[in-house]
């Protein structure tokens, strides 16, 4: 394995878990949110179990949450370049938050200051681990001994075929978060309607439809991912979750039925947008020849 030739940075919204991060070398800035008046996570907050918040959620909680600022970002960006090093970038959808936009801020003011060095902003236009599974195949790639530039042009070509299904167990949070209407998310709960979403190639979440009951949106999430994928041999799935890992497990089942060799990786949908989704949501990940 060559020497990578460069770092690499993301943002906690790729809710990959921080042994991993550690694991692959690549620097995560936290985006943070605000439960019960307690700061939690961002640079300076209260550190929360993923299980704790998922009680709180269920307990009522309605945390608010905000993005990396551009200043945050710099302390990330800045130690890189004094050490010599360019820096790639990996960034949580602009259309979901201002993240992206706070990274592209702080590499044009830095890039004044280190004129010799290459910073690159890529908003993946993915959102939790289909962010994560983007920064993977960007490490493996600059872990080959790919350049930056060459690196940021594979990942831009790749993020629109990393694909993200998921459903929801509960549409409160989606509506009070302006992602579906007060009547669909009444409706959809008498009728025990299930919706089944995507991130579309604007990195906005969008329903694609929907299915009568949790087990039959959990099969749908399996289909659409069966239907889309454009996988090798060793191209994972990576699956997040709201607190419901018996429903992972089932996704699971599903899944090594029809792709039994696949390694399969799993983690909590994080709080920053679990504050979004809510308890119950079943997010499965993809390479794939489409969104």
């Amino acid at each position: 394995m060559a020497q990578r030739a460069f770092d690499i940075i993301t943002d906690s919204s790729c809710d990959l878990t921080k042994e991993y991060l550690e694991e692959i070398g690549v620097d995560v800035v936290k985006l943070g949110f605000t439960m019960n008046n307690v700061n939690y996570e961002g640079e300076s907050g209260e550190s929360i179990d993923p299980k704790d918040f998922y009680a709180q959620l269920k307990e009522g909680a309605m945390p608010t949450t905000y993005q990396v600022t551009a200043e945050t970002a710099k302390t990330h960006i800045e130690p890189c370049l004094e050490n010599g090093r360019d820096v790639l970038i990996i960034a949580f959808s602009g259309a979901l938050s201002g993240t992206a936009g706070s990274f592209a801020v702080a590499a044009r003011d830095l890039a004044k200051k280190y004129p010799k060095r290459k910073i690159r902003v890529i908003d993946s236009l993915c959102a939790s681990m289909g962010e994560g599974l983007l920064v993977y195949y960007a490490v493996k790639k600059a872990d080959e001994g790919a350049t930056i530039e060459e690196t940021a042009k594979y990942v831009e070509d790749l993020k629109l075929h990393i694909c993200h299904h998921f459903t929801v167990n509960d549409l409160f949070h989606l509506k009070r978060g302006g992602r579906v209407s007060s009547a669909t998310a009444v409706i959809g709960s008498i009728l025990k309607i299930k919706p089944v979403m995507h991130v579309d190639d604007e990195g906005r979440l969008v329903a694609i439809g929907k299915a009568m009951g949790r087990k039959k949106s959990l099969h749908t999430l399996v289909d659409n991912l069966l239907e889309t994928k454009d996988m090798d041999e060793n191209d994972p799935i990576f699956i997040s979750h709201g607190d419901c890992i018996e429903d992972v497990e089932y996704v699971k089942a599903l899944l090594k039925e029809k792709m039994p060799n696949t390694q399969i990786f799993v983690n909590y949908v994080g709080a920053v947008i679990g504050s979004h989704s809510g308890c119950g949501t079943v997010a499965i990940f993809n390479k794939g020849t489409h969104r």
